[in-house]
């Protein structure tokens, strides 16, 4: 595996020469808040907590992507400052809150300051993203855009039971065939679109990246208790490759019938 190419203090393209027919996508891989920022006036603790990245998740897409010979594009800035699983326009993109987290850096923001967090944090990691496919299309490589996230087992409160969760937008394909390999881990809740889904705002990054180009695409959501040592981390990527790897041969099995 190739070794990572960084095109800006944004964004991080690891094995980008990657002979899979799977692409990576960690938008939520760091909790770093660049020191422009002034920290954004978030307490410590909520630094290092799921509001400002996913935990775990940047792991877990670094076991898969060695497993799958798989590109990976990691965003290398929290999402705090900028959420790059957000178009400009959504007020989510730089939250004044995020479930109980309150975001003092992001109150009244000028549109200069928004303008300078699309310009050096998003349009980068979109740039990487975009460049990396374009690379792939013209080399003729079949690509399936897999985004990897985790979130909170508590939010607003609320436990959440849901432990694997398979999220598309319109283009259900890889999702449908992963949910029919779930029984493979009877152990595990694994739902569809929980615990977002669509109306969420959460596959702005599949719309862009995958729908637009016609490929093949699903968002995996964790829990991120699930993901609270290297064991854990190692144990849940076979889990995932249980369910993804069916899907991609199915996938291309499907593929192959529509050409003949």
């Amino acid at each position: 595996m190739s070794e990572a190419k960084r095109q800006s203090d944004a964004v991080d393209v690891i094995n980008p020469e990657g002979a899979g027919a799977v692409v990576l996508l960690c938008e939520h891989a760091s909790n770093l808040i660049p020191a422009r920022y002034h920290g954004l006036g978030v307490k410590p603790d909520d630094r290092d907590s799921h509001a400002a990245w996913d935990p775990g998740a940047l792991a877990l897409s670094l076991l898969l992507s060695q497993a799958l010979d798989a590109p990976l594009v990691a965003s290398t800035v929290s999402r705090l400052v900028y959420d790059c699983n957000r178009p400009p326009e959504a007020p989510s993109a730089m939250p004044e809150k995020s479930e109980l987290v309150e975001v003092p850096g992001n109150r009244n923001l000028t549109e200069a300051d928004r303008e300078e967090r699309v310009q050096t944090i998003y349009a980068p990691f979109c740039a990487a993203l975009s460049d990396l496919l374009e690379a792939r299309a013209a080399r003729g490589q079949v690509t399936v855009l897999v985004t990897v996230h985790s979130f909170t087992p508590v939010y607003f409160g609320q436990p959440r039971a849901v432990e694997i969760g398979i999220l598309h937008d319109a283009d259900t394909r890889v999702a449908d065939a992963m949910l029919a390999a779930a029984p493979a881990l009877p152990h595990r809740r694994i739902e569809r679109n929980m615990p977002y889904g669509p109306a969420d705002g959460v596959t702005h990054s599949l719309q862009l990246h995958a729908l637009s180009r016609g490929l093949p695409n699903v968002m995996l959501e964790l829990r991120n208790d699930l993901l609270s040592s290297s064991e854990d981390i190692a144990a849940m990527a076979e889990e995932v490759l249980t369910l993804l790897t069916p899907a991609l041969k199915a996938l291309e099995t499907a593929e192959m019938a529509g050409h003949a």
